[in-house]
């Protein structure tokens, strides 16, 4: 299955990846009128220290702990990418807490949970954030 993955020596830390990943989100076609103004909220995040930038986003284990440890049964696995049903989330955090990765995050409205779903809604053919990374950094690939 294709996963995401980061080359962490080509990334600038430019965020573009969290830009595109929040204006894949709001299905416009415009990503200055989408996003000028407005707080983001990706779902990948970019962290950073003196000498190293990388992206976190979920890797969509191959046994998620996210899943079983979800406790309304909101977050699945289909076809090799996890899943969050939002309207059974109740906002828990569990997911948030056993994530190893620390790829899962509280959803905007805070009565639910969000991550990286690999664009599977917006029908892009690759996740927005690997098609708006200026340097490849992000890459979506079988390994």
């Amino acid at each position: 299955m294709k996963r995401v993955y980061v080359n962490e020596e080509w990334c600038l830390g430019c965020h573009l990846c969290e830009y595109n990943c929040a204006f894949a989100a709001t299905g416009e076609t415009d990503m200055a009128k989408a996003l000028k103004g407005v707080t983001i909220h990706p779902k990948i995040q970019i962290e950073e220290n003196n000498r190293i930038s990388f992206a976190v986003s979920c890797r969509h284990c191959d046994d998620p702990i996210c899943v079983k440890s979800c406790i309304a049964g909101a977050i699945s696995k289909t076809d090799g990418v996890v899943h969050v049903d939002k309207s059974k989330c109740v906002g828990c955090y569990t997911c948030i807490l056993v994530c190893p990765y620390g790829a899962v995050m509280p959803a905007p409205d805070g009565h639910a949970i969000q991550k990286c779903e690999l664009c599977t809604d917006n029908a892009c053919g690759e996740p927005a954030c690997v098609k708006g990374c200026p340097n490849g950094a992000i890459v979506f690939e079988e390994r």
